[in-house]
Formats: C-alpha cells, structure tokens, sequence
C-alpha cells in the first residue's frame, strides 16, 4: 500500500535557537520536536521530561466530584453496599481492579461486576442493576460506561439503587439522571484535562476521596501500573496529565508490577527490560481483552486483583490460551472479510467497508475491522449477530470521525457510542441495507481525499550526521509515545544502501549511508517490496523512527524504516 508523506510544520528559525540556548545547546532538531510539542521553554521542558505528581489537577475541579464523594462517604459511614461496575475491555477492566481493590482496603461492603459481553452488551446492563438490588447494594460507581445509559439509570433509581458514573465517552444531549455524573467531555465540566481514560477518571475520584476523606495516596499510587496499561490499551492522547500518569505508571509496571501483570508478562516471555506503551499495546492488552472476547472478562478482573503469585500463573496461563483461541478467530474471520471484498467490485470500489456474517464471533469483530484498514484504507465497520440484533465494531482512519458518521445514521440504530476513531453499534437487522447505504453516502459525501490513504506524518528532515548517541538519549526521555505525541518520525535524502537483503520473507535489511559518513544499520517491517528502490547504488529517500537496538548485552543506534521513496 503506497502512503503519503506528509511534513509537519516545523518551528521558527529564532525559537528554535532560543530553545537551544535555554536548554544547554540541545540539538536544533530536538528542539523543533519540542516546539512542534507546544514546549517554549527551560520550564517547560522540564516538566515534559520529568513528569511528578504535583502536576496533576485538583480532582475537586471536576463537575460533580463533590458530590460522589458525599455519597461513597455516605455510603461507607452507613455501611451500604455498593457495586464496582465496569465494561469488559482493557479499560473497564483495569478501572474495576484499581478502584475495587483501593476501596476494599477502606471498608468490607463492597463487590464488583463486569457485564457478559454476549449476554448483556455493552454498558450499563439489567442484569447488573439486578444483581445489586438481589444482594442488597445501594450504590453503583460505573466506570468507563454509563454516559449515555438513561434508561437503564432510571430503571435502577426505581429499584431504590444511586448511581456514580465515571466516564470519558461524548455525552449525549441528556445526561443520566445519576448522583453525580463525572466526565471531563461534559459541556458544563471545567475540569482543565479532557482526554483521561475510564480508569483515569475513577483514578481521580478515588484521588478525591483521598483529598478529603484524610486516606494516605500511596496505597494508590501502587495501582498506576493499572491505570498506565488503561491509557495505552485505550489509544487516548499520552498528554498532559495522562503523559505523567503513563509515565509513573510504566515505572511502576518496570519495577513492582501487579502480580497479575507480572504472570501475564512472564508467560507472554516478555524479555525486553524497558517496557513502554508498544509492549503494553500488543502484550498486556490482548490478553486482558482475549478474556472478554472468549469467555469472561471476570477472569481478567480476577488476575488483576489476585496477589497470590502461584495463583496468577494459573489465570494467566488460562487467559493465554483464550488469546491463542482469538487470534485463529481474528485470522479465520479477516480471511473471510478480505475475501467478501477482493470478489466484490461495488465493495472494492466503496470508499467505506461494512461486512456481515452472522456466524462471525462478536469478542473479535474489533479487531477484524482493524485488520481489514490495513488492506483496504477506508473507515470500516464488522458487523455480526447478537441476541437476535445485528451488533459491530467501526474503526476509522487518519482525521475521520467515524462517530459523527453514525450519529448522521442515527435513525437506523437502536444504540451507538464510542470516539472519533473506535465505536460500537446496534441494530434490527431490517435496517442492515438502508444502513450500509446510508453509511456509505456520509462517508462519501464527508472524507477528504487525505483520509483515504495511508499518511506518515513526518516531524521533520534530518541529516544522518546528526544522529549520535547523546541524541538517542535525549530522544528516548520524550517518552512515553502514543497520540498527539508519537515516536517522531524523520525523514533523509540522498541516501544509499548497502548489503540490502529480505529476511522473514517480508522485511527489509540494510545498512544506509549519506555522503559517505558514518553508516547505519536499519530494518524495514513489511517492506521488502522496496528492495528495487536500494539496490544497484541507488540514492533515495527514507521515512524513520530512531532506535536503540540490543543484542547479546549490545546496544546500537537502528533506523526503524517505515516507508522508501525513490529520489525525485
């Protein structure tokens, strides 16, 4: 798949020389990475790269937060029950262990409760409001769902039961009428950080209740690894508040982690030391996920709260082998995906992909639709059947709001939510055919030529003679990487290649060069279709990240090629 390369706007010539000077003489190129990142100055800078606590917002700015606080200490004073509830992904998940567990250590009356993703659906569910009202728990704290669950609330208001609802998902234009409703995307929430995770935003209330309750905050601060592995699994901006969260909480992961994350990493074989936001993404997350896809994601909820070492290996040997089972669904049912589209001309030529199988398994439909951008670059939508409704997963590509297109076919759906770039649907199969053309239209109608191909979004040109080791150091501390601040990717020309070779059939090796000085060794994933572009002394231009590589205790600077281009 051809990408296009796109080139940020880069600072000033006189801010970046006055940022160098403030900073020491830092590298002019480091500099403009800092500009192009909103920081100015020494202050600035030092905040960025050194993270601390103190930086965090006061909870109590939050619309609302006074007034769950009231009621849990209200229910903690009375000895209510109250019900953690969670939804059964990454997110959810990982905000009941770190909310349950912190409050089960401050008072007995208290259990938690994650929906079945095939029985009950997403969100706020009957079943869990009865399960409250049957074992006699007057509260519910809601995290990462409930934003949109009016119904369901009032429902729970006539058994008798509040509700707390801790979310970061786009409110509707009524909110529940609950206790307190804590969400930063509020319109009327001043709070100053938009963009936390579910856990995040329990993480806060907890943070309140320790605020103004008199609770000690370093039995929560020993739960940041939950939160930071909620913030990377959750794809949300890695700025401001969540890049300090990430970065405590990656240290956390790096040194004492949670038992439960600590089996699942050592029965993934993890081995790299330093582990960052990619291991999180495609080690930690799928397995906490496989449990909700396959079977329960009680079972993952189980593992993060678990502090028996012997009794984690035993869940976390079980949630492998339900990851093992989702990734032969996910390659079994992209196949079948693929396929529906090569044989399909009307499909090949959409500028929108929406599939349905009624067989195909709701736990990897997500992920399938994710599968399928890579092939065909377009916001696509799996669709399969539930409980006798049709129910898929969206997922959208660079500057497409796939949200907003599903709110322009409201009308079609019986339920909808998500974010810009990931959301979930519900339907009555008798509107699958208006919808899939009404879909089709808006996305027709409303995406720019730019979102229907692959980007790489380039930071800035380099020549290769600036990259030494003192720039890889200074480079690895804007760390942790993830949206609206990724790894950069930079961009040399006139460069050559020597000793180019294919290795695991599909990716690209070399060592590159410019006008003769010092040579790199780089790898190219999945781009062994360049190897014509470096052969026979060929100059040309190279998209990269910049890495450390590390072999038998070794450490070396490597170029992480993400595309080639021929010399213009």
């Amino acid at each position: 798949m051809e990408h296009l390369w796109e080139l940020k706007t880069q600072a000033k010539r006189a801010a970046i020389e006055k940022l160098s000077l403030e900073l020491g003489g830092l590298d002019n190129n480091l500099c403009n990475l800092l500009l192009q990142r909103g920081i100015n100055s020494f202050e600035e800078a030092k905040s960025f790269f050194r993270p601390t606590m103190t930086a965090l917002h006061d909870p109590m700015k939050m619309k609302d937060m006074d007034k769950a606080v009231l009621r849990i200490q209200d229910a903690i004073e009375k000895k209510e029950g109250v019900l953690i509830y969670g939804d059964y992904d990454v997110d959810g998940t990982t905000s009941v262990a770190l909310v349950y567990s912190f409050l089960k250590s401050k008072f007995d009356h208290i259990r938690y409760y994650i929906p079945d993703r095939y029985k009950e659906g997403y969100g706020i569910s009957k079943q869990g409001i009865d399960y409250a009202k049957a074992n006699n728990l007057k509260l519910i704290v809601a995290l990462d769902c409930g934003i949109k669950a009016l119904e369901k609330i009032e429902y729970s208001n006539s058994q008798g039961i509040d509700f707390i609802v801790c979310d970061h998902h786009l409110p509707g234009d009524q909110l529940p009428n609950a206790i307190a409703v804590l969400d930063p995307k509020r319109k009327d929430c001043a709070y100053p950080f938009k963009e936390l995770s579910g856990c995040g935003v329990g993480y806060k209330l907890m943070q309140a209740l320790c605020d103004q309750l008199g609770w000690e905050e370093g039995e929560l601060h020993d739960k940041l690894d939950l939160l930071a592995v909620s913030i990377c699994a959750d794809i949300v901006p890695i700025v401001g508040e969540n890049r300090i969260l990430t970065y405590l909480g990656l240290l956390k992961l790096n040194t004492q982690p949670q038992e439960g994350l600590k089996s699942m990493l050592e029965i993934a074989q993890m081995k790299k030391k330093n582990l960052g936001v990619t291991e999180v993404v495609f080690t930690i997350a799928p397995r906490i996920n496989a449990a909700g896809r396959i079977e329960d994601a009680k079972n993952a909820v189980k593992l993060l709260l678990e502090k028996n070492t012997e009794k984690a290996k035993k869940v976390s040997a079980y949630i492998n082998e339900q990851n093992l089972e989702r990734r032969q669904l996910d390659q079994s049912i992209t196949k079948e995906a693929i396929d529906m589209i090569v044989h399909d001309e009307q499909r090949l030529n959409a500028y929108s992909t929406v599939l349905y199988k009624d067989s195909w398994h709701k736990g990897v439909i997500g992920i399938v639709a994710s599968r399928c951008i890579e092939h065909y670059y377009r916001p696509t939508i799996i669709l399969t059947k539930s409980n006798g409704k049709i129910t898929g997963s969206a997922r959208s590509v660079y500057d497409f709001d796939v949200y907003e297109a599903l709110s322009s076919c409201a009308d079609l759906l019986e339920q909808y939510g998500g974010h810009k770039y990931a959301a979930g649907l519900t339907m009555e199969e008798e509107n699958l055919a208006q919808f899939i053309q009404k879909f089709e239209n808006v996305v027709r109608e409303t995406i720019t030529p730019i979102s229907l191909k692959p980007t790489i979004h380039i930071d800035s040109t380099i020549e290769l003679a600036n990259i030494n080791q003192r720039f890889v150091n200074t480079l690895k501390q804007f760390s942790p990487f993830g949206p609206m601040n990724m790894n950069p990717i930079f961009k040399s020309d006139q460069l050559k290649a020597k000793y180019p070779k294919i290795v695991g059939e599909k990716h690209l090796k070399l060592t590159v060069y410019q006008n003769n000085g010092v040579p790199y060794q780089a790898i190219g994933f999945n781009l062994a279709d360049k190897m014509h572009l470096v052969t026979q002394n060929k100059t040309f231009s190279a998209a990269f990240a910049i890495e450390e590589n590390e072999w038998n205790n070794r450490k070396s600077i490597q170029l992480n090629v993400k595309d080639i281009k021929e010399e213009a």
